[in-house]
């Protein structure tokens, strides 16, 4: 969830809700509120956040383990078709050679 990722964000970097809607050119109390889930930054806000803290939109919102890697959708289809063929399972891992 957003307030909860924001708010350990800013607890990891050290920062009181002042200091951060500082460098953010934000109100302290829109740093609170957003924090408590009594509001929702708009696009624009969350991608300035995100940028701030270094990490993407997703990780931002509590959608994605930080340490998970980020797949394309051609990746995720390749994925799934070796997960579904033995046969590609067998070829793919010999051309790497992976036993």
């Amino acid at each position: 969830m957003f307030s909860d990722e924001l708010r350990k964000l800013r607890k990891e970097h050290k920062l009181t809700q002042q200091q951060l809607a500082d460098k953010l050119e934000l109100s302290k109390s829109c740093i609170s509120m957003y924090e408590n889930g009594n509001r929702e930054p708009d696009f624009e806000t969350e991608e300035l956040i995100a940028d701030f803290f270094n990490v993407d939109i997703n990780t931002l919102r509590g959608n994605s383990n930080r340490s998970e890697i980020s797949l394309s959708d051609h990746e995720i289809a390749l994925v799934l078709s070796y997960r579904r063929n033995k046969e590609m399972q067998k070829s793919v891992d010999k051309l790497l050679g992976i036993d």
